[in-house]
């Protein structure tokens, strides 16, 4: 089924019942506070701390914590703290953790759903959302299906007004590796994730989700090579492997389609691919707060979860000129991911209707949905372009992800940092 090295990205969500990959436990409601869409209060409602433990693991239940929240035998737990959001426990090769928290019904008023809405990201990026982006799709490359995808997506889209995307009009299309792909109610998840930011960032964007039918390097990297065939402009990938010599650049090398690559949930560590790749655009994801005290409106800082490393296997790219790793270093742009400051997300296949996802499962297609409002990545060599355009970027200064030598690999600050890159979007103008 999957990978035994393989750990999905890397989502981090709220919702009323916490599932231990098949365990569950209920939980306590967290209070919403109004604010609809364009309104930057929507980002502040509260997210109360709970039990959190690690979900959506590479095998069975058995590899994750039980429902009780221990740790399966032979594995190490690792404990932390996620600004404030609750005790996060990552157990083996789990990565993604699910915060307890309330989900929403179809039909819930506008005001009423908790997490960043559609407005509030082109809102805190400024970007080009109403105007650009036709005639541009966005590849979305998953592990298995989920059968209410195009219906949550109606959902998603409708609800904040965003124009149609069905299959009907061909505004949206499923390519399924082989013909029989399993339905994964932990996938869907992140099948949700992908489709509802990319439609956030880019309404006007034909969205393309390719389905792998194995977590292995080399069905996600022919899942990538299929969406590029299939018309994808940019392709977005919220998943992580760990690296080893089994993962080449050309795997993951296609010139002229940017390859977008979520950089991880466990923070300072070695690297990820295909974030790590020298072809691949590596997204760490970052905490993003309403502020009226700023010319943007908005503060934004490194998320304590977000991923950051520098590569063994991958050498630095010549447009990568940091001095403190000798490889490739991730991670080389940034966008909201932190759990504590959650996108909205409609999924019904395992949760009930509207979640609160975090992680850098959000970032990327977040990122991968700029590329597609850029209409640029024809005339892009990977990252090449934020390093030449830098000043078109947001700077994410403060928030660490963890302890390191030299201090930029791990903390974020003036210039290029480790886990936000160079910045977050401003604009598409770096794109």
């Amino acid at each position: 089924m999957f990978s035994g090295r393989f750990f999905q990205g890397i989502a981090v969500l709220a919702l009323v019942a916490l599932h231990a990959c098949s365990g569950g436990a209920s939980s306590n409601q967290v209070p919403v506070t109004a604010g609809g869409a364009g309104n930057a209060a929507s980002a502040q409602r509260s997210a109360q701390a709970a039990r959190a433990f690690a979900a959506n693991t590479p095998a069975t239940s058995a590899d994750c914590s039980s429902s009780a929240g221990s740790p399966a035998a032979g594995t190490t737990p690792i404990v932390g703290i996620i600004q404030g959001v609750g005790t996060v426990l990552s157990v083996g090769s789990c990565s993604n953790v699910q915060l307890a928290g309330t989900a929403y019904l179809a039909g819930t008023p506008v005001l009423m759903i908790p997490g960043l809405q559609p407005a509030d990201l082109q809102s805190a990026y400024e970007l080009p959302s109403a105007t650009a982006g036709t005639g541009q799709t966005i590849g979305i490359v998953v592990v298995h299906d989920d059968p209410n995808a195009e219906i949550d997506l109606a959902v998603y889209r409708s609800t904040f007004g965003l124009p149609a995307c069905s299959s009907a009009s061909g505004c949206l299309r499923v390519v399924a590796m082989k013909s029989s792909v399993l339905a994964d109610a932990n996938w869907s998840r992140e099948i949700s994730t992908d489709l509802d930011m990319a439609s956030a960032v880019c309404p006007n964007c034909k969205l393309l989700l390719v389905e792998a039918s194995t977590a292995n390097e080399t069905d996600l990297a022919s899942a990538v090579s299929a969406a590029i065939s299939a018309g994808a402009n940019v392709v977005s990938n919220s998943y992580a492997i760990p690296e080893s010599k089994q993962e080449v650049a050309s795997m993951w090398s296609h010139p002229g389609v940017p390859i977008v690559a979520a950089a991880g949930d466990r923070g300072f560590t070695t690297a990820n691919w295909p974030a790590a790749s020298r072809t691949a655009i590596a997204v760490g994801a970052t905490t993003l707060t309403p502020d009226a005290t700023t010319s943007r409106g908005w503060r934004e800082t490194a998320w304590s979860g977000t991923g950051s490393g520098c590569s063994t296997l991958a050498a630095k790219p010549s447009w990568q000129t940091d001095t403190g790793c000798a490889g490739r270093t991730v991670a080389d742009v940034a966008a909201v991911g932190d759990p504590a400051t959650p996108v909205a997300v409609f999924d019904t296949y395992l949760d009930s209707g509207w979640v609160r996802i975090g992680g850098t499962s959000v970032a990327t297609p977040i990122v991968a949905g700029v590329y597609g409002l850029a209409a640029n990545g024809a005339q892009l060599n990977a990252a090449a372009s934020l390093y030449a355009h830098s000043s078109g970027l947001f700077p994410v200064n403060g928030g660490s992800n963890g302890t390191c030598s030299p201090i930029y690999l791990c903390t974020a600050g003036f210039g290029y940092s480790g886990p936000t890159g160079l910045g977050s979007p401003h604009g598409i103008a770096a794109f």
